[in-house]
């Protein structure tokens, strides 16, 4: 048998008296030592949970890979009209940007952010986290930023057209 360790516990006295009724003086503490140990067979090991969350974390990488490798091919039907844009915005703000985007095709940070009503670095953090969220899941980015000029502006960020709704 192993070394045994001695604890102590607080309970409440109600279930304290249950027990001297219930369970013989001798026998108490292999009692409580038996109840412990069962509870924690029934409790996972947290080495065992993180294995299993390290598992599911390959696995989604592996299927946004697939995914991104179908969409390139265009295996995966991306079909005009069926995204849509705002499922990639997590509040307001996000929502903000996407209207602009939506309506006026393309616009530059600054334009945005004074159209959200707040500063040009959260837009582009925002802008970057849509870009990134959405090639993830489609293989393709619904937002992407050209430097060059198109449509008379110069360092824009541009609505994929062929994925928005119609």
């Amino acid at each position: 048998m192993e070394k045994l360790v001695t604890i102590s516990a607080k309970i409440p006295e109600k279930v304290y008296k249950e027990m001297l009724i219930r369970i013989p003086e001798g026998e108490r503490s292999s009692f409580i030592r038996d109840a412990i140990i069962e509870k924690l067979q029934h409790t996972p090991r947290p080495d065992k949970i993180l294995e299993l969350e390290e598992r599911i974390s390959q696995l989604e990488e592996k299927f946004e890979k697939i995914a991104k490798y179908l969409g390139e091919l265009e295996i995966l039907t991306l079909e005009p009209g069926k995204i849509n844009p705002y499922a990639f915005c997590i509040d307001e703000i996000d929502r903000k940007i996407m209207e602009y985007l939506l309506h006026y095709k393309g616009a530059t940070t600054p334009e945005l952010a004074q159209h959200a009503g707040t500063n040009r670095w959260l837009v582009l953090n925002r802008l970057r986290k849509i870009h990134k969220t959405s090639k993830k899941q489609l293989g393709k980015p619904i937002v992407e930023y050209y430097a060059g000029e198109k449509a008379g502006k110069k360092r824009a960020w541009w609505i994929n057209q062929e994925l928005t709704e119609a």
